[in-house]
């Protein structure tokens, strides 16, 4: 059942009606660009994702806290994030809570037996979560649409906003269509009872659940505004100059999440990876950024906490502002004014170059436009 089911009648017309679509599937617009996959890198073997690569995962659980007494509160800024793992976040803006591609399930797989399995507990539980007024879902890959989620929430009436194809996996796992809006790029949603606007973007991906469904449903990156913020939420992408168009069209970006984890040399045309995450990030425009898709599952060779490592080395130079909370920790990201590095506790020689000390916070000057606390 996890595999869901392949787009039929309207739902596959309005498809094919896509600028999108390659007459079998979608297809990435613009050209990849030739410097992001190293031509000399060798695509991992299963034998290398089953036994290569030094501390692929924490030797112990990674520190994490418990939102929900935060989220009983509203927002003082008016915009809040709550990173719950990999690109899952709870978004607060506007008065609306709104999820990133859930995903409480063990594996990123379609079976519960094998394939890659999670090494760190969410947060909270699924049912432990305040009301949710809808799901983000950016494409159809195992660590972004999770069966079992989905049909938990499936079952507390939930509002689903995904791209083009993607409902009808919703549909199988028990989503009501009505309760289902599927969008091309620059499409764009009024969520009903608030000032919210969902807007489907490019992404630079693919998508696929099984052996003969590749690119069967399109792949988007997702902006949230509301009257007083906006929100960019890459899902899964390479690098591609259509983040300029983004961020002229769409933004500035008050938040900017984007996925920095599971990046391989051969592969630097459908993922980011930390370095490309922030030519991304000048792309759109800037903003604060909060990384996401890493921390949870191991999908590829590096370290579990490279892509952080990175990031806190190159970020300060480059002038970003860095929104890097704990596991279950609700931030305001107007509000964060330093970095620390908590996940150094597990394992304080990670990354091969961090310090028997852990360094002092990185920290930016106040801005007298943020709110007061």
């Amino acid at each position: 059942k996890s595999l869901g089911k392949r787009a039929a009648g309207m739902r596959l017309a309005r498809m094919r009606a896509s600028p999108l679509w390659a007459g079998d599937g979608f297809r990435n617009r613009h050209p990849i660009r030739a410097d992001l996959r190293d031509p000399n890198a060798r695509f991992p073997s299963l034998t290398d994702f089953m036994c290569g690569g030094p501390r692929r995962v924490p030797k112990v659980p990674l520190p994490a806290l418990d939102p929900r007494e935060a989220w009983l509160r509203p927002p003082g800024s008016g915009l809040r994030a709550t990173w719950l793992g990999h690109s899952t976040v709870l978004l607060e803006i506007g008065g609306a809570r709104l999820l990133t591609d859930p995903v409480w399930g063990p594996r990123a797989s379609p079976s519960r037996l094998a394939g890659p399995k999670r090494f760190q507990p969410v947060p909270v539980k699924l049912d432990q979560l305040p009301p949710i007024d809808a799901v983000l879902l950016s494409h159809d890959h195992y660590d972004h649409l999770d069966y079992p989620t989905v049909k938990t929430l499936a079952t507390m009436q939930v509002p689903f906003i995904t791209s083009l194809g993607v409902g009808a996996h919703l549909e199988a796992f028990g989503v009501l269509p009505e309760r289902i809006t599927e969008l091309d790029w620059w499409q764009t949603h009024r969520l009903p009872g608030f000032e919210i606007e969902v807007t489907a973007g490019p992404s630079q991906h693919f998508s696929g659940r099984g052996l003969k469904d590749r690119n069967a449903t399109l792949w988007s990156s997702l902006t949230v505004r509301s009257a007083r913020h906006k929100v960019f939420f890459s899902g899964d992408t390479g690098l591609t100059t259509q983040f300029t168009e983004v961020g002229q069209r769409l933004g500035p970006f008050d938040l900017v999440m984007l996925e920095v984890g599971a990046h391989h040399p051969a592969w630097g045309d459908i993922h980011l990876g930390p370095v490309n995450a922030l030519e991304a990030l000048q792309m759109l425009g800037g903003g604060a950024f909060l990384p996401v898709h890493w921390g949870t599952f191991s999908l590829a060779m590096h370290a579990w906490d490279e892509p952080a490592e990175t990031l806190l080395s190159l970020a300060p130079k480059q002038g970003v502002h860095l929104v890097m909370p704990q596991l279950g920790q609700a931030v305001e990201p107007a509000r964060v004014e330093s970095v620390l590095p908590w996940w150094r506790g597990v394992e304080p020689q990670g990354a091969g170059a961090v310090p028997d000390t852990a360094p002092e916070p990185i920290t930016w000057p106040k801005s007298a436009a943020w709110p007061l606390d």
